[in-house]
């Protein structure tokens, strides 16, 4: 059975749950899905690549509350891997109005860095991308430099797609509705002193 990593880019994962449901499908277990989407393959270690919700308060406590219910159910198996957003002030040019946006920083790098350092290290057989970010192209790459046979994939978060991850992976695929309701985490995870629930706010 093929030893499988599967790196999955959380903003852009959010992005398509929260297009095609709204919240409804965020308390997503990301070791059930792998598992789901590839069944023949030995799962190892799924790499979570997100970062911290800033400036948000009752948001960064869901999102606190679902990485630790990740981490309690699984432990080893998930890796968070956390990125950071920069702030950034932008101006109308017709109004004058200004306001701060949040852009997510150091996502590509660190899957990059991710995919490449375990083809090197090689202790996997296969590959699955949880993203439709085309600038990941690059280190799918890198990553077949180092081991031509090492299989690549990309699996397309509900409405995102990428002609140019598809073109150099052909058998990446979209992830359909009916996988992910079938990954959802238990509404009660028990942790270390006390249970992770799943939010209200997430559960319609």
């Amino acid at each position: 059975m093929e030893r499988l990593n599967v790196y999955v880019d959380g903003f852009n994962l959010y992005h398509g749950l929260h297009d095609s449901a709204r919240c409804r499908w965020l308390w997503l277990d990301l070791i059930k899905l792998a598992e789901n989407l590839r069944p023949q393959s030995k799962v190892g270690t799924v790499r979570y690549y997100t970062a911290d919700v800033l400036g948000q308060p009752d948001a960064q406590s869901r999102q606190g509350t679902y990485l630790n219910a990740l981490d309690a159910l699984h432990g080893d198996r998930i890796d968070i891997v956390r990125g950071r957003y920069q702030s950034k002030s932008k101006t109308c040019r017709s109004c004058g109005a200004c306001w701060v946006e949040r852009e997510e920083k150091e996502t590509d790098v660190n899957i990059a860095l991710g995919l490449v350092t375990d083809a090197v290290k090689n202790d996997m057989d296969a590959a699955l991308l949880v993203s439709a970010d085309s600038d990941l192209a690059p280190a799918v790459r890198a990553a077949r430099e180092l081991r031509p046979n090492l299989f690549i994939a990309a699996a397309f978060p509900p409405k995102r797609f990428s002609k140019d991850l598809k073109q150099l992976m052909p058998a990446s695929f979209s992830i359909s509705p009916s996988k992910i309701r079938k990954s959802f985490l238990p509404p009660r995870v028990p942790g270390v002193g006390s249970d992770f629930c799943r939010p209200p706010k997430w559960r319609s």
